[in-house]
């Protein structure tokens, strides 16, 4: 039983649109994923989000629309593109929006507040879909019929790392069950990692154990999907900015020992010719290590089995 992950923002802080960026994309985050029964999972509403949108009014033929829309953070590239989402604009769609138990402000006060009428026209009291908001603690839960496991990483503000994986029976969705977790076996789920930064652990408050726990929760994966903003010569100017380089993001996918790792949230000054020679470059730096760790660049309308 397999999930199908779909690209529709890939970018990193803020929208590039523009001939350098066709073919990765310009889009900030947004990943629609389908659990192997066809529910519908959000991961991010940035930019991309308005095209998966419309993608799902135009394939509904007037069903409902109903999904889980998962918020790694709430920064701003994670959340702009929630207001130009059509289907929260129709009745009969039913939406959980789930975000961090540890954010300053609740995540219904943030997304309700990027809709007030100083910054929006359109407020969220006037949305005609049926939205509820629910937290996320650190742990195992089952929202539906799927796990999600959480843990925090390392970006200001704080943010989630999720991961994903099929059960063969569960609740209809609502409040999650918490699980003891099960050893992850090879091959198994989705890990999104959109936001992270993988080197020194200055200003976080992460413990001596985080980047042992994070490959323990990584580990065995079918598809990780990690933060690559920064090469290494930029991110000698970056520290604490929270994001990784292309280097530390092959390091963490061979130590965790995944299938497939997709480079993510692209700099938005990144050209595509630029994101090609990086990737080759991570794909040789993997092919020397010996592994058969498979490297791809996320590009908008990238398609994965996870």
């Amino acid at each position: 039983m397999t999930f199908r992950v779909h690209f529709w923002g890939t970018r990193g802080s803020i929208p590039s649109p523009g001939r350098d960026t066709v073919r990765y994309g310009g889009n900030t985050p947004c990943l629609e994923l389908r659990t192997p029964d066809g529910w519908l999972i959000v991961l991010d509403a940035g930019t991309g989000i308005r095209e998966l949108g419309r993608s799902l009014m135009n394939g509904a033929n007037g069903a409902p629309i109903r999904g889980d829309i998962f918020l790694t953070h709430a920064h701003w590239d994670h959340i702009q593109g929630l207001p130009f989402f059509a289907p929260i604009f129709h009745p009969g769609n039913q939406f959980t929006i789930w975000g961090s138990k540890a954010m300053e402000s609740s995540i219904g006060r943030v997304v309700r507040d990027q809709m007030s009428p100083v910054v929006f026209p359109v407020t969220f009291e006037e949305l005609a879909a049926s939205i509820e908001f629910r937290e996320l603690a650190e742990g195992r839960s089952t929202p539906g019929n799927y796990d999600v496991s959480v843990m925090p990483v390392q970006h200001p503000g704080g943010a989630l790392a999720f991961r994903f994986a099929s059960h063969a029976a569960g609740p209809e969705s609502g409040t999650p069950r918490h699980r003891t977790a099960a050893p992850n076996g090879p091959g198994r789920g989705l890990v999104y990692i959109s936001d992270n930064e993988l080197r020194a652990p200055a200003p976080y408050p992460a413990g001596s154990t985080w980047r042992r726990d994070l490959v323990r929760f990584v580990h065995g994966a079918r598809v990780l999907v990690h933060d690559a903003m920064f090469t290494a010569e930029e991110y000698a100017h970056h520290h604490g900015w929270g994001h990784s380089t292309y280097e530390d993001a092959v390091e963490l996918a061979l130590e965790s020992e995944v299938e497939t790792l997709v480079l993510f949230h692209h700099k938005p000054e990144r050209t595509d010719d630029e994101v090609d020679r990086r990737t080759d470059e991570c794909r040789t730096m993997a092919a020397r290590r010996g592994g058969s760790l498979c490297v791809v660049a996320a590009a908008e309308g990238l398609t994965l089995a996870a």
